[in-house]
């Protein structure tokens, strides 16, 4: 199969794993007023699809082995479709929730496997992964930036401006389809497991947990917090847009210079740092422009590298999926609870001022962990294909 088709398949698939999450994101103060929701439970809008992508995570392993790794990924973006479709159909904050967590399933079996996808067709070159990431991030940042301009256009519908993105979905499958015929005879002859007692592993679940707490939770949050600070709707949705397309050439670029020249561990460090100064900056109230574009710089540098490690510590598709599959499990699982803290802690105080000493707190703990990594690898660079 041509390289450039399996970089498109890539591409589009990765696509459409973000929008079911980031179109919320805008329209949550809107969702308040209109549908009567309190701040925590607009968060399980995003929230809940994260905790699915952590609780499933290990699933897409075993159905992997069930029913191929081509397949398994078709099914995962038939769920995520669907589950758009559903918010178009009907209109309340029950279908809300309930499409949140079939989206997140489909996420969660998507986003493991796709980089066993990456690993089994190109083995060599781990920095491919830069395709994955930046297709998030367009994903997200253009989910974000429209949302708010396609609720205006059609007479302030929620339903349409949170459905409109399951043409990305259609266009995805039409794409994935011809996989439907390819037997994997690997998915036959091993069975995935999880590298539970891998020390490596568990370090690199426990910092994935930790740099998607901060990523879901600034996803989330920020136009709310731009909003807290005088900015309008339209402004606070463009600091969000900021955040976001910020990170698209951060993440294209990144994976490949990492790759080029090692020393993982540096760059995992100073990506920190930068969402560090962005909280700081935060905490004093500053201009948020610049501060939202030290966290998009800090954010689409430590996402790619996330989904990287795990490729080039392994040296199996299959063993690279269950390498995801745990990171993203136990990750998700501990990133569900930003946005959810967030918003209590708001609720609490009706302000963001702890919320952003809770921020300031993980990414000092994240550092801890990634200065682990580089110890536990033998070098500060985290040595490409170190085992």
């Amino acid at each position: 199969m041509k390289k450039l088709f399996l970089l498109l398949a890539i591409f589009i698939a990765a696509l459409n794993l973000r929008p079911i999450i980031s179109s919320v994101a805008p329209l949550l103060g809107t969702m308040q007023s209109t549908l009567g929701m309190n701040a925590l439970t607009a968060s399980l809008l995003t929230t809940l699809p994260v905790l699915c992508m952590g609780l499933f995570a290990p699933a897409a392993t075993m159905l992997r082995d069930r029913w191929g790794l081509e397949r398994t990924i078709f099914i995962a973006l038939a769920l995520i479709t669907g589950a758009t479709v559903m918010r178009g159909v009907i209109s309340s904050v029950g279908i809300l929730v309930i499409t949140a967590v079939i989206g997140g399933i489909g996420i969660s079996l998507a986003g493991p496997l796709l980089s066993g996808f990456i690993k089994k067709y190109f083995p060599t070159k781990p920095g491919i992964v830069s395709v994955y990431s930046v297709s998030l991030t367009v994903g997200a940042s253009a989910a974000a930036a429209c949302s708010i301009p396609i609720y205006n256009r059609y007479d302030q519908s929620i339903s349409i401006a949170l459905a409109v993105w399951a043409i990305l979905g259609v266009l995805a499958l039409l794409v994935w389809f011809p996989f439907l015929g390819r037997k994997d005879q690997a998915s036959s002859m091993v069975r995935s497991r999880l590298p539970l007692r891998n020390k490596r592993a568990i370090l690199l679940t426990l910092f994935f947990g930790l740099m998607a707490s901060m990523f879901y939770s600034l996803t989330a949050w920020i136009s709310p917090i731009a909003q807290s600070l005088g900015y309008s709707k339209a402004s606070s949705a463009m600091l969000l847009t900021v955040f976001t397309i910020i990170q698209i050439p951060v993440s294209m670029t990144l994976p490949s210079l990492v790759s080029k020249y090692g020393k993982r561990g540096f760059f995992l460090v100073i990506c920190s740092i930068f969402e560090l100064i962005g909280i700081i900056m935060l905490m004093l109230h500053m201009p948020m422009l610049p501060a939202v574009i030290f966290l998009g710089i800090g954010a689409g540098g430590l996402f790619p590298l996330a989904l990287m490690l795990p490729i080039v510590e392994t040296s199996t598709p299959q063993e690279a999926g269950a390498w995801s599959a745990m990171s993203q499990c136990g990750g998700y699982l501990i990133g569900a609870m930003g946005p959810l803290i967030v918003g209590g802690l708001y609720d609490y105080r009706g302000n963001f001022t702890l919320a952003f000493a809770a921020m300031f707190v993980v990414i000092l703990v994240m550092i801890v962990v990634q200065l682990l990594l580089s110890k536990s690898s033998g070098s500060v660079g985290l040595r490409e294909g170190h085992r």
